[in-house]
């Protein structure tokens, strides 16, 4: 195994793979599409949110009175704009409190180097763990960037969340901030495509998921 590897998680479960196969499908349509990468990151948050921090509640059950854990941290989703937005939703789902932002970050076409066009995080939860999200990571431009802007406000625990990961785009990131987990549901062993793409993929997830395509 490669040593930028030894920090991220390949998440290998057959009905995350089954999912995969059906976002990469051009049958897929819009509706069909937005709902499945919805799902996978509720999957992916399972394994992402493994060492949330909880503490005891003492709660009053039908039977007894005893004390159960509940969690204690802070959760701040923060979507790469505009594609990460299809995510938030099936993360939302298992945390509806966590504080949501937003970074935006446009590619130059003939560079690839990422741009920031909007950058609006939550300040109130620094101390808690920030999880950063997008579908696919190709030349991780700009998921590198993006997590540089989030440490320059102030957050320490970050973790990445990609449906796709090219071994360019992991190994940047990795090497990057090799103090950010990430979380992958596909390791896409493939070339990029000369704009960038990864070639065994879902094409632009933006596109698909909004239906601009």
């Amino acid at each position: 195994m490669e040593e930028y590897m030894k920090n991220i998680t390949i998440l290998d479960h057959p009905l995350i793979k089954h999912k995969i196969t059906h976002l990469c499908d051009t049958r897929t349509g819009t509706k069909e599409f937005r709902e499945i990468v919805s799902e996978i990151a509720m999957l992916m948050g399972y394994e992402a949110f493994r060492d949330v921090k909880t503490e005891l509640q003492h709660i009053t059950a039908p039977i007894s009175d005893f004390d159960s854990p509940v969690v204690k941290e802070e959760i701040a989703i923060v979507p790469i704009l505009r594609a990460g937005l299809g995510m938030v939703e099936g993360l939302t789902k298992l945390f509806p409190l966590a504080k949501i932002g937003h970074i935006g970050l446009y590619r130059d076409e003939e560079t690839l180097e990422p741009h920031e066009y909007f950058c609006k995080l939550p300040k109130d939860c620094t101390e808690g763990q920030c999880i950063v999200v997008d579908p696919a990571l190709a030349t991780g431009g700009s998921a590198t960037a993006a997590i540089n802007f989030i440490k320059e406000r102030g957050f320490k625990n970050i973790k990445l969340l990609c449906l796709l990961g090219a071994p360019e785009g992991l190994k940047k990131v990795a090497e990057t901030h090799p103090d950010v987990k990430i979380f992958v549901a596909h390791f896409a062993n493939a070339p990029l495509n000369d704009h960038g793409y990864i070639v065994s993929g879902f094409g632009d997830a933006g596109d698909r998921i909004f239906g601009t395509k």
